[in-house]
């Protein structure tokens, strides 16, 4: 992994997708926002009555955008993963993974020290084995909703 400035001003972008959190849970949050802050209400007069509305709402739409924020693209030089940049000559192969693939990736026979970045309510995912002597990670797990076409992605960026 790399995070020097000219590494992140790679060249065009072969493949990019956010990850965005599902629209169940805007409302989610929101409803969790509104039971705690009725909670601190509790009938009280005065700013127990309107702080915690006023505070709690606007803040419960922050957890689904910060969750949601997440990047994941392949430009011509590297594989980038929120802030985490991956250059391509250190990918060894690229595995497209279902949802009992991510979960097997991801269980009891996974690697201590694998890079993961998981989002629950995706089901698919890519495994990128890594082929750096120098580098202790074994492999990378990302969620993705395309996971056929990330790893036709990252192979072709390779190769090119």
């Amino acid at each position: 992994m790399t995070s020097e400035a000219s590494a992140r001003t790679a060249g065009p972008t072969a493949y990019a997708e956010r990850l965005r959190a599902p629209w169940w849970m805007w409302p989610a949050a929101a409803g969790v926002a509104a039971l705690l802050a009725a909670e601190i209400w509790m009938g009280s007069d005065g700013l127990r009555a309107w702080v915690p509305f006023a505070v709690l709402l606007p803040l419960s739409a922050l957890l689904p955008w910060r969750l949601g924020r997440l990047r994941v693209a392949v430009t011509a030089t590297e594989f980038q993963v929120d802030d985490a940049r991956l250059p391509l000559w250190a990918i060894g192969d690229v595995l497209a993974l279902d949802a009992d693939g991510k979960r097997e990736a991801l269980g009891v026979g996974s690697h201590p020290l694998a890079f993961v970045v998981q989002r629950p309510w995706i089901k698919g995912a890519v495994q990128v084995v890594l082929d750096d002597p120098a580098d202790p990670t074994p492999f990378w797990v990302i969620s993705t909703r395309h996971p056929v076409e990330l790893a036709t992605a990252l192979l072709a960026a390779k190769r090119g």
